[in-house]
């Protein structure tokens, strides 16, 4: 029996919310920048996630925004937020002149 190709495992999970995000962050900079730099920005925060699971811990806290145990880490203007587990769950992805508070109150996943 042929084991088939190897299956890659990413060392980060990204939540739906998160995925839906980065969607939207892409669609916008398409719209207003085009192709190019929107793909540039998404790549970017991939990269960044990676960063993340090569430097737990990175980043900070924000008590102001929500109690619960995440990170917060920038990007440019966007602020990624992610929880520390056996794999680092990127749990939104977030322009920083949004309402955090309140977007991250409603997220189950936060």
């Amino acid at each position: 029996m042929a084991a088939g190709p190897p299956r890659v495992v990413k060392p980060y999970i990204v939540a739906p919310e998160a995925e839906n995000d980065l969607w939207q962050i892409w669609r916008y900079l398409f719209d207003e920048a085009g192709l190019e730099v929107a793909d540039r920005i998404q790549e970017e925060l991939f990269a960044a996630f990676q960063q993340l699971v090569e430097f737990q811990g990175s980043g900070h806290r924000r008590p102001d925004l929500t109690a619960r145990g995440v990170l917060f880490c920038r990007v440019y203007q966007y602020m990624i937020v992610y929880r520390r587990a056996a794999r680092i769950e990127i749990v939104a992805v977030l322009h920083g002149k949004r309402d955090m508070k309140r977007i991250l109150r409603k997220r189950s996943s936060v």
